[in-house]
């Protein structure tokens, strides 16, 4: 399991710098590597993937993204997944570093998060496919809607028996990786 950690750190840290010119930024981004990768190998995370993988609540799939974008933080639906098992695991992410986290299911649908996500589903989308094609994902530095920060995301798989079962999305502030 180690030498698959060490592994997958030099492939996230090739990832981020061929996906950037600023090689400062890029060594503090690989700093934070390690525990994204080991937060996604969590039992609570794996397994919670794992069973909504099995048996989808009614309620997520018929849950769309305009129904998403109308609730608000304090919507049960939209608490359950901080509060949840995931969500608890992921609050053990340095904050304020973290400006985001979430656990998506193999099909894109959310496990849990830090704070409510602008999308429901990521399905579709680089950050969620790369990751379960077995990929590193890293995207541009960017103003995040959910979080208000101006962050990058790197999103890793989710692995179960060595294959992705989902993908972790976290976002790493800027401003507080230019503290490190």
């Amino acid at each position: 399991m180690r030498k698959l950690l060490s592994l997958t750190c030099l492939v996230l840290a090739a990832a981020v710098r061929a996906a950037s010119n600023d090689s400062a930024l890029d060594l503090k981004i690989a700093t934070q590597f390690d525990a994204i990768v080991r937060m996604a190998a969590e039992p609570e995370i794996v397994n919670a993937v794992l069973a909504q993988n099995r048996a989808l609540p009614p309620a997520f799939a018929a849950m769309t993204q305009e129904k998403w974008a109308a609730l608000d933080n304090l919507d049960p639906f939209v608490f359950q997944f901080k509060s949840n098992a995931v969500g608890k695991v992921l609050q053990k992410l340095p904050h304020p570093l973290t400006s985001e986290a979430f656990v998506n299911d193999a099909a894109g649908y959310k496990v849990g998060f830090l704070e409510k996500t602008t999308n429901w589903r990521h399905r579709g989308k680089p950050k969620h496919d790369q990751p379960m094609a077995g990929a590193i994902w890293r995207g541009p530095v960017e103003l995040d809607a959910s979080s208000g920060t101006k962050q990058v995301q790197v999103a890793v798989p989710i692995l179960s028996d060595g294959k992705p079962i989902g993908s972790l999305v976290v976002g790493l502030n800027i401003f507080e990786l230019a503290k490190l």
